[in-house]
């Protein structure tokens, strides 16, 4: 299971959303998914009594409410809150913390932050930032790039020339993410974020050349830190006696972490120009994301004309 640290969130938060500690005892609790098929945005949002087990951020609303109950509602409703052990409670919008609030949670051991940013921004803020670093993950072979603002991931066999095309495209004004090692995050139901390993960022292995920092040889366009994983093309080595299809009907997908990705075959052969193929492939993808679909308008070009052909 995916988890950060409190101490950690804070760090990293301390200035965008200006945080400080009010109570800092029990600040060593982590923040994680305690059930399967959840993602970053579930463990924090308004004061809620239904998921108690959240990051809890109060504002002027939830203030307003505490301060209404009598005193004996407020211990029962935020004890029974805090009982379920939640990462921290955030009282946002700069207002004064409650002093029974303050006492119930030094009581209880409970982490106490401020931000006098607005409840609905730091919910914001924290939502983004926990769906990454909470999003389940993998690691993939492949050249990941960005070509045509479309994030596309290479792969096939060893040899089979991934990194060959993908210089060719860098070439030709196409930015690199990640090669050899691509790391995969779920960061919502249907999308899947692709970026680079720290120790590979901004390098291309290519055969005969060895290792090549792409930001240097090429400029600061030429790399990309993080893509949204749109296509995936397959380099398919020649197989003797067998012919790849022509006109593959039926649209293939690859399914990673759960997401269907759509997939393109393109058979490697000499004289083939595989960075104009790739191109043509990803164009044909963004008109399919549009609801333009060519081998379907074919297929009922050719449908229309077998019609007037038996009318007449």
């Amino acid at each position: 299971m995916q988890e950060i640290s409190l101490v950690q969130l804070f760090e990293d938060h301390r200035d965008k959303l200006e945080l400080s500690w009010e109570l800092a005892v029990g600040a060593n609790r982590r923040i994680g998914l305690k059930e399967s098929g959840n993602y970053g945005a579930d463990v924090v949002g308004h004061m809620n009594l239904i998921h108690p087990e959240r990051l809890q951020v109060i504002g002027p609303a939830e203030i307003a409410w505490l301060n209404r109950v009598s005193p004996t509602q407020f211990a029962n409703q935020v004890g029974a809150l805090i009982a379920a052990q939640p990462p921290a409670l955030i009282v946002a919008d700069g207002l004064p913390v409650p002093e029974p609030l303050r006492d119930i949670c030094h009581t209880t051991q409970t982490p106490l932050l401020t931000s006098v940013k607005p409840c609905a921004a730091v919910i914001d803020l924290l939502r983004i930032y926990l769906s990454r670093r909470l999003a389940d993950t993998t690691s993939v072979h492949g050249v990941f790039m960005d070509v045509l603002g479309m994030g596309v991931l290479i792969t096939g066999d060893s040899g089979v020339g991934k990194s060959e095309l993908a210089l060719e495209l860098i070439s030709r004004g196409h930015g690199l993410v990640a090669d050899d090692v691509v790391e995969l995050a779920r960061i919502a139901p249907t999308t899947l974020e692709g970026r680079c390993p720290g120790m590979l960022q901004d390098y291309l292995e290519v055969r005969g050349l060895g290792l090549l920092n792409i930001r240097t040889i090429f400029g600061e366009t030429a790399s990309r830190r993080k893509m949204k994983l749109k296509l995936i093309v397959y380099l398919q080595k020649p197989v003797t006696g067998v012919d790849a299809p022509r006109l593959p009907l039926d649209a293939q997908t690859q399914d990673i972490l759960g997401v269907p990705i759509r997939k393109v075959v393109i058979p490697v052969a000499a004289g083939r120009n595989l960075a104009v193929l790739l191109e043509a492939a990803v164009r044909n993808t963004i008109l399919q994301l549009r609801g333009i679909d060519s081998m379907q308008e074919f297929i009922s070009r050719q449908q229309k004309a077998l019609v007037l052909d038996e009318d007449l």
